[in-house]
């Protein structure tokens, strides 16, 4: 073979009160090339932008790669990873989710492994240690997910073909950074409101239904303790709302801003970048649908 294209899209986790256990695959999408060459340890080049991506042995695609070869034993041949990337890094999007089921899947490719598709999901979540974005990325759609005494129980759920806008501050907010701002205990009252609106919330996304997905969206584990570390998040919200969204939460840790509504998405998201803007903070935006299909495999002469 001459080149093993691998197309993984981006996810959106926690959906505001699914924290840790619900994951929606987005219409964005990181591409991996894996090619021949004649000898030498692995090579990484990206095409476009390469912020935030080790063009070394650090590389996380290249890591998953080393570790899925050391898993089945197999010595691959020298190989070149090229990287197109459409999902920015460090934007709470999927990115690393992203490189880890595209390497595993490149690497089983590689040397024709055979894995399948539920082998390389309990890869996936054993090397990113939860599954809400790993799982959708690789299967596409609306995925639920929970740790249970048997293991790691999750399943696909079926969505309707929704749109929504993405907005991206300028801003760095580092996952360990968006985790250290938890707490360790929550009142009961909080876990109970996030129960009772997770379960509007699959059910506004089954049907399509934005004013209940607008009521669905509240949160109170994670969202009120991580957007005050992001400049200019909550009045970027409220100008989404204003603007037409029916529902606004934080994407993943952040700082994405994710606003899904009926019509008008290109004024949502001029509303919400203006207001980021205000807060001296520059933003990017993209009008997303559901990808329902999920990363697939292209062998290419």
């Amino acid at each position: 073979m001459n080149c093993i294209r691998v197309t993984v899209p981006a996810t959106t986790a926690n959906m505001g009160p699914g924290f840790d256990c619900l994951g929606l695959a987005l219409g964005l999408h990181n591409v991996f090339e894996v090619r021949e060459r004649k000898e030498g340890e692995p090579l990484v080049e990206v095409v476009g932008e390469t912020k935030g991506l080790p063009l070394d042995e650090t590389n996380l695609v290249i890591q998953v790669m080393t570790h899925y070869f050391q898993e089945v034993g197999q010595e691959p041949a020298p190989y070149r990873l090229l990287i197109r990337p459409g999902v920015p890094v460090s934007s709470g999007l999927g990115s690393s989710s992203t490189a880890v089921v595209g390497g595993l899947l490149a690497a089983d490719a590689w040397v024709s492994g055979g894995k399948s598709r539920e082998e390389i999901a309990a890869m996936a979540v054993g090397i990113e240690g939860h599954p809400d974005n790993v799982v959708p990325a690789l299967y596409g759609g609306l995925v639920v997910a929970a740790q249970t005494c048997q293991g790691l129980v999750m399943k696909r759920l079926e969505v309707a073909a929704l749109q929504a806008v993405v907005v991206l501050p300028d801003f760095a907010l580092s996952t360990e950074a968006a985790r250290a701002a938890l707490p360790v205990m929550v009142p009961l009252a909080d876990a109970v409101f996030n129960l009772g609106h997770l379960g509007v919330l699959l059910t506004a996304l089954a049907t399509g239904d934005y004013d209940l997905l607008g009521v669905a969206m509240g949160d109170r584990l994670h969202q009120p303790y991580r957007t005050p570390l992001i400049p200019g998040w909550e009045a970027a919200a409220e100008a989404a709302r204003l603007a037409g969204a029916k529902a606004v939460a934080l994407s993943g840790a952040g700082p994405s801003l994710i606003a899904w509504g009926v019509e008008g998405h290109e004024a949502i998201g001029r509303a919400a970048e203006a207001a980021f803007t205000a807060a001296g903070v520059a933003s990017q935006q993209w009008i997303l649908a559901v990808d329902q299909r999920g990363s697939w495999v292209e062998m290419i002469d």
